[in-house]
């Protein structure tokens, strides 16, 4: 996968031979949306207010930051947030909550991420609709719900849309897949509430009307097999360190390490990888650093080696009041 969004950021002869299964894509994707649209095909409206966090391109954008980041805030400000996410990269596909205790191979890592780090009650489901309604019957207490991606699940009626770009990246080639990152055309964008870009304005000096810059900030590691060991970076400097990220960006993850000051060998993994304990033998390491979402499918044979870099979202004051003005908007408050 990885290999396939390097040639997702360019055009060579190679795409010419995508463009049909390309242009099939694009239409079956206006088409979908266009049904919903229309009423043919039927949302479903849940009985709280639904933000979708989603992004119009395959791989990480920092969504799970974000979702995070609302949920704490939302908490703050009265509200009892639950969280719906597809579990991508678990195998269960049905319906069912995600907690602390969790196999990631079963939920999907980002899930349990999710519930380690929210305080929410979190359920997964390929069917989003679903997964809604079965975490409200648990907990009728949530009064907002935040859904992990979803944008293009348009089954699921939301009252607030949210897009986050990787700034980096931005759009790649501009093509739908397969021959580009794209699930939709950029045009989409003129139709969510919020643009988040990570990172840094997608147009700087011109940020769009309705974008706002989110940045990711880090620089305490914890040690996964016992939590409450915290360290800076400038303890790690000088042994042997190695670096792993299986995310969407693994260079994001690097590049921050290095701007920490830190000096190591780095290891980029698939999306979702399912490490196995002979995928990260390095005998000459004296640390390996890693994402907490890469930390939550290695707890199970991770050695005192093994540091997490903890990071949080940090947004401007005005987006929050946005969400809050949307969301009382809704229920008159």
């Amino acid at each position: 996968m990885n290999w396939l969004q390097r040639q997702w950021q360019h055009l060579t002869l190679w795409h010419v031979v995508l463009l049909p299964p390309c242009i099939l894509f694009w239409l079956a994707s206006a088409l979908r949306r266009s049904l919903y649209r229309a009423g043919l095909l039927r949302t479903v409206r849940l009985p709280v207010p639904v933000v979708v966090v989603g992004n119009i391109s395959v791989g990480g954008t920092g969504k799970t930051p974000l979702v995070l980041w609302l949920a704490d805030f939302l908490r703050q400000h009265g509200f009892r947030p639950g969280i719906i996410s597809r579990g991508y990269g678990g195998g269960a596909g049905r319906v069912m909550p995600a907690d602390a205790g969790c196999d990631p191979a079963t939920v999907g890592d980002e899930p349990l991420l999710l519930a380690k780090k929210s305080g929410c009650p979190v359920w997964v489901g390929r069917d989003r609709v679903a997964a809604g309604e079965a975490l409200l019957s648990a907990h009728p207490e949530c009064n907002v719900l935040l859904s992990d991606d979803g944008l293009q699940h348009y089954r699921l009626g939301r009252d607030v849309e949210i897009a986050v770009v990787d700034a980096g990246r931005r759009f790649g080639n501009g093509l739908p897949l397969p021959a580009g990152p794209l699930r939709e055309g950029v045009s989409r964008l003129r139709s969510v509430d919020a643009i988040v870009a990570n990172g840094s304005s997608l147009l700087p000096g011109a940020p769009l009307r309705n974008e706002f810059e989110m940045q990711l900030e880090g620089r305490v590691f914890y040690n996964l097999c016992n939590p409450d060991r915290h360290v800076e970076a400038e303890s790690l400097r000088g042994g042997r360190l190695h670096a792993l990220a299986g995310i969407g960006n693994p260079r994001r993850f690097f590049t921050h390490l290095r701007g920490l000051g830190l000096e190591f060998e780095e290891h980029a993994f698939p999306d979702h990888c399912a490490y196995r304990p002979q995928d990260l033998r390095y005998d000459d390491a004296d640390v390996l650093l890693m994402t907490e979402k890469d930390a939550v499918k290695c707890t199970k044979f991770a050695d005192e080696r093994y540091w997490v870099l903890a990071v949080n979202a940090v947004l401007p004051p005005v987006f929050g009041q946005m969400i809050l003005q949307k969301l009382r908007d809704i229920d008159g408050r």
